[in-house]
């Protein structure tokens, strides 16, 4: 059962080490009710964390796990990010006006942009994470910032809900770095095999260094996220 009736707004990431830091703060309680489906729900009275995994399809279901908890108020796509511009750094906090949904073309606008913000920003999404070669020409094509696998999920779910849609994202890999290829370590359910990946990076020498690198940036955007989402949550008034 939810704690409160009161539209809240909803935060949606695809993995709990996006969020770990804030949920793991006073005031958040975990519902496990879902996760047998792969479904993390994070309660506060003021907001609400909702994680299924990556990619559209599991976003869709986080929404509507989350909005099962309680009314929203506004849908927010949190998390990772690449950069698909020199220009964008790791841990760098990007609050696109537009993400576009490359599969379908479609174009989802967020809530008036903060103050101090520059000018319009795009972020894509796609189905699978994007090589330098993908980030650069995304970028290109779409004057996009960055990519992800799950904001125009969201968009979609606002603008059918009738809801002000927000999105926060943060870089995790700059344009210039290569992700290694971790698809065939994706469960069905858009999470990591963690046990299966640690065994196929200690057997493969090359993939130390860039995994040492990818682990230490996503921490570091994990923890700007954190604190994106905690002064979203403390300007709701203003942005609702």
């Amino acid at each position: 059962m939810s704690t409160s009736s009161k539209p809240r707004p909803i935060f949606i990431a695809a993995l709990p080490r996006e969020v770990a830091s804030l949920v793991a703060q006073r005031g958040w309680r975990a519902d496990t009710k879902l996760l047998s489906r792969g479904i993390h729900l994070f309660e506060h009275e003021h907001a609400i964390v909702a994680c299924a995994g990556m990619g559209t399809n599991r976003a869709s279901l986080a929404v509507e796990a989350a909005l099962s908890l309680s009314p929203a108020s506004q849908l927010i796509s949190v998390g990772w990010a690449g950069a698909c511009s020199d220009h964008y750094h790791v841990g760098e906090i990007i609050r696109p006006n537009v993400v576009v949904d490359v599969k379908t073309g479609e174009r989802y606008f967020t809530e008036e942009p903060s103050e101090g913000k520059r000018g319009q920003e795009v972020i894509v999404t796609v189905a699978q994470p994007a090589s330098v070669q993908q980030k650069k020409r995304l970028g290109v094509d779409y004057y996009a910032a960055a990519v992800d696998m799950e904001a125009a999920a969201v968009g979609r779910l606002a603008r059918a809900n009738e809801l002000p849609f927000y999105a926060i994202k943060a870089v995790s890999d700059e344009a210039a770095f290569e992700l290694p290829d971790l698809a065939r370590f994706v469960t069905p359910q858009g999470a990591m095999r963690e046990a299966a990946l640690g065994l196929h990076i200690a057997l493969h020498p090359p993939l130390w260094k860039p995994m040492l690198v990818l682990a230490k940036n996503s921490k570091l955007a994990a923890a700007r996220i954190c604190l994106a989402i905690e002064a979203h949550i403390q300007n709701g008034d203003r942005h609702s």
